[in-house]
């Protein structure tokens, strides 16, 4: 009978026999499983031997070495110019507008020379204020001709018209001389043609000074329209030249940073500058100096001439040496804390390096103590336990932990009296908590 699920054949027909699978040979499985197991324990040799390669890779060491043991601290600051000269850009004179657009900018680092153009804003407006000032000035001085000729040819008029009439006074009074030898008619009438004559003379020359001020108050109301256009005329021509910036001196150009909406960024040409904000400076590139400032915690063990090394952060393989020069009096309450103060610390920079620019931010490491020939290791290599401090010394068998006493520390190294030679190895790599219990219940040792 078919199996359940198979079509069913015609009576006679004969049944094609199924191909039977590999699989179910039993050496095919005998071989698979040998073939695993081997693997397997390839693998776990393979496991063993990579294991004990890491562990000596990771394992690490340190000689222990005489040397000069060095205690710091460190600062954070910022690089400055002992001499600098902050350029700020122009007020102008009768000016409205509060901001000043850049037109031209030199880049930090360019070497300028006093007298050399480092900055120009936009001149446009004040050169063409000046312009229209000194067209409207040009215009007073010909009204002001104008008016100088037309009060010349009408001063003319009134001194012959004044002539004329002292003229006719004259013949009048020699009329009146006549009145003894001719009619009484006659003379009445030569008096009155006098007294007309005097009364005519009298107003000529009354108005004639009333004529005459007028015309000087007139003149002196265009001169002071002329001189008003020719101090805007200067104004504007002095404004045009405010907005072409000169270095001061010899020096090294760097320019300020500011807020945009990126953050902090350099002026750049096209930039508006409020009137009066200083945007760059020319520095003396042979003398800079680092600003830090320090809390009062660290401070009491910082004097001035300590020896210091200063890092950039912008060039970490970068070294320089200096000492403290300055120390702030006065200091500065946090923000957060009033009873917490900084104190402002100056440390001048031996030598010159294009590379030190101000603004630059550095890292301060300020020399407390120096101990020469001293017996020294890393401190990861110590082992605090029970109130006590152990090194692992390597030995050709193994490793042998000693009791070690330790006079100092530092974030790096340990300052030991005893317990090990020159020219041991020991064992590196033990938690740096491990250490606080231990470093903070010795009095001797100086974090």
């Amino acid at each position: 009978m078919p199996a359940r699920g198979e079509p069913s054949l015609p009576v006679g027909q004969a049944r094609l026999a199924r191909p039977q699978s590999p699989w179910r040979k039993p050496w095919i499985w005998v071989a698979v499983l040998v073939l695993v197991a081997a693997g397997i324990g390839y693998a776990m040799v393979r496991r063993t031997q990579t294991g004990g390669q890491t562990a000596a890779d990771t394992t690490r060491t340190a000689k222990v070495e005489l040397k000069d043991f060095i205690r710091t601290v460190r600062v954070s600051g910022t690089v400055e110019a002992v001499e600098s000269h902050p350029i700020v850009a122009p007020r102008l004179a009768i000016q409205a507008a509060n901001t000043l657009v850049i037109t031209k900018l030199l880049t930090t680092g360019t070497v300028v020379h006093k007298g050399d153009l480092v900055a120009e804003f936009d001149r446009q407006s004040q050169v063409r204020d000046a312009l229209d000032r000194d067209a409207e000035y040009n215009d007073f001085v010909e009204q002001i001709n104008k008016l100088k000729a037309t009060q010349a040819s009408d001063k003319a008029v009134d001194d012959t018209d004044i002539k004329t009439a002292e003229d006719a006074v004259s013949t009048a009074a020699l009329e009146v001389q006549k009145n003894e030898v001719i009619s009484k008619i006659l003379g009445e009438k030569n008096q009155e043609n006098l007294d007309e004559a005097n009364e005519k003379l009298r107003q000529l020359r009354a108005t004639y000074l009333l004529k005459r001020q007028s015309a000087e108050s007139a003149l002196k109301l265009l001169e002071s329209q002329r001189d008003a256009k020719l101090l805007a005329k200067e104004h504007a021509t002095q404004n045009a030249e405010l907005l072409s910036i000169h270095s001061p001196a010899d020096g090294l150009v760097v320019v300020n940073s500011t807020f945009k909406q990126s953050g902090m960024a350099e002026w750049q040409e096209g930039d508006q500058v409020r009137a009066g904000a200083a945007f760059m400076q020319v520095v003396n590139p042979g003398a800079m100096r680092v600003r830090a400032e320090v809390n009062q915690q660290d401070l009491p063990e910082i004097q001035p001439e300590q020896r210091a090394e200063i890092r950039l952060d912008a060039y970490p393989d970068m070294v320089f040496h200096g000492k403290v020069d300055r120390i702030s009096s006065v200091g500065v309450a946090d923000d957060f804390s009033s009873t917490v103060h900084t104190f402002v610390v100056m440390f001048s920079i031996d030598g010159a390096d294009p590379k030190l620019l101000p603004d630059l931010s550095a890292a301060v490491d300020v020399e407390l103590e120096r101990k020469p020939n001293s017996l020294v290791v890393p401190r990861d290599a110590l082992i605090a336990r029970d109130g006590k401090l152990f090194v692992r010394v390597s030995s050709g068998n193994g490793a042998q932990e000693r009791e070690v006493k330790v006079s100092a520390m530092t974030d790096v190294d340990a300052l030991l009296e005893s317990g090990v030679q020159p020219g041991e190895t020991v064992i590196r790599g033990i938690a740096p908590d491990s250490l606080r219990a231990a470093t903070s219940a010795t009095p001797s040792a100086k974090q």
